[in-house]
């Protein structure tokens, strides 16, 4: 048997393959909507891929399930569970607790573990060939290394009230009656690793077991005392915001994403034609450098969505394709970093960008405005704007700020003033320079604070000039 662990630093998520060596036959579970490495990954390996799976509605990212079975021919399993409000839209097997997938001699048992969502389906896996004991558990948004999945998303992206106190209490129950009736050596491997919104304190470590987290994961000491209150109150305390993007890929995935096919390779633009759209206000621009390099300058109304580790998560906070629907012009060093920056962005369903152009020569040109923290007071500004996490503001903010997380400003735009000037920061810079970039493209005037709040924090502990 082979488990392959396919993981994006991007949105800290996990998919897996599952292959039957002897008979050449895979199964992929929770893919993302590039899917090319999963093609790949099967044909290094002499495998086709046979069936495609996913643990639950995900809410972080785009399901590429549908995708990857169009394009190798999959059959599609979904779970069936979670009663009638919670049904996937599409076509597909549907899958109940103790159904199975049969690849030669592994068996893939379907475990309904509600709690992070209602219709959640954890996946048992037996190697025949090894054993008739299962030995491996994907336990999706269930458990975590070190962490459970939080069970307010419903609440906090998917228009629910209070959903969060049935789900913590669906999850105390499926640990007691699902997770920890398996032997303790079964290895467990979650959906997410740490920096994932879908809990609030995710392990780093890819794996565990399920011994390990019996003994050790916070959660263990109120299961053994069955303190189903005490687990309650210390689950839904302290968990992050989700960002706002998480309701449309709830609604896009329980409908059935869309697919998008083979995609032609991206063409380079040249500067006239970019010009053209800009002014037409047909295409919108992407700067992907980082944002110290955009203070220096970038191109009018550009977004800046940095390429690298976060380019999906912030290309979600900037742009909401539900209604916008320019395409997306992007700056890469070359037609390879172009195909990679889209295929980050296609993960929440940022799917059309007309083509990429190498550097901003000729295009029209603007400089983002900065202030310096011993400018701020004093300064005439309508809000002073805190972008940060909300465990950050409440840690340490400028008097005088304003709090809204950076992945939901651009769908709490009535919170902000319809003139004058936002001062905006982060802890660094980098995220501010994001939601500075999308406040503009809506309109806004935006100053940012140069350094943002570690830079700010730092002179108020500094000492005072000798006279």
């Amino acid at each position: 048997m082979l488990i392959e662990r396919i993981y994006d630093e991007d949105l800290a998520q996990a998919s897996f393959l599952i292959g039957c060596q002897s008979k050449g036959e895979a199964v992929v579970v929770d893919a993302r909507r590039d899917v090319a490495v999963y093609r790949a990954l099967a044909a290094a390996n002499g495998m086709k891929i046979v069936a495609v799976t996913e643990t639950h509605i995900h809410a972080d990212y785009l399901s590429g399930t549908r995708e990857l079975a169009a394009a190798t021919g999959a059959t599609v399993y979904v779970s069936g569970e979670g009663g009638p409000d919670w049904q996937y839209k599409f076509d597909g097997e549907r899958l109940h607790d103790g159904d199975r997938i049969t690849i030669g001699n592994i068996s893939i048992q379907a475990l309904h573990t509600p709690g992070h969502t209602p219709e959640h389906l954890s996946f048992l896996v037996t190697d025949g060939a090894f054993s008739d004991k299962p030995g491996y558990l994907l336990s999706g948004d269930f458990v975590f290394s070190g962490d459970l999945g939080r069970p307010d998303l419903l609440d906090e992206a998917a228009g629910g009230v209070d959903t969060r106190f049935e789900g913590a209490k669906q999850l105390f129950a499926s640990l007691r009656n699902k997770f920890l009736t398996l032997p303790d050596y079964v290895q467990v491997h979650p959906g997410h690793g740490a920096g994932s919104a879908c809990g609030k304190a995710l392990g780093a470590i890819p794996s565990s077991t399920v011994g390990y987290e019996r003994l050790y994961a916070w959660w263990g000491p109120y299961l053994t005392a069955n303190d189903e209150q005490g687990f309650i109150d210390e689950l839904l305390n302290g968990q992050p915001e989700a960002h706002a993007y998480f309701g449309r890929m709830k609604r896009q995935n329980r409908r059935g994403p869309a697919i998008m096919g083979e995609r032609a390779p991206l063409a380079e633009l040249d500067p006239a034609t970019v010009t053209a759209r800009l002014a037409a206000d047909a295409v919108t621009f992407v700067d992907t450098r980082p944002n110290n390099d955009v203070h220096k300058g970038t191109v009018a109304g550009a977004l800046n969505i940095p390429a690298g580790k976060s380019t999906a998560s912030f290309g979600a906070w900037a742009i909401d394709p539900e209604r916008d629907s320019r395409p997306l012009v992007l700056l890469a060093a070359d037609q390879e970093q172009a195909h990679e920056i889209w295929d980050h962005l296609v993960r929440v369903g940022i799917d059309k960008v007309n083509g990429y152009v190498t550097s901003l020569q000729g295009l029209p040109a603007s400089t983002p405005q900065l202030i310096q923290p011993e400018e701020l007071e004093g300064f005439d500004m309508a809000l002073l704007l805190d972008v940060r996490a909300r465990t950050e503001h409440t840690a340490g903010h400028i008097p005088g700020s304003r709090h809204l997380n950076g992945g939901r400003v651009l769908w709490n735009l009535d919170q902000l003033p319809g003139a004058g000037t936002i001062v905006s920061y982060c802890q660094s810079g980098v995220r501010n320079s994001v939601v500075a970039s999308t406040l503009r493209r809506e309109g806004y005037d935006v100053v940012e604070l140069d350094g943002s709040y570690a830079v700010w924090a730092a002179r108020q502990d500094a000492p005072a000039p000798a006279r």
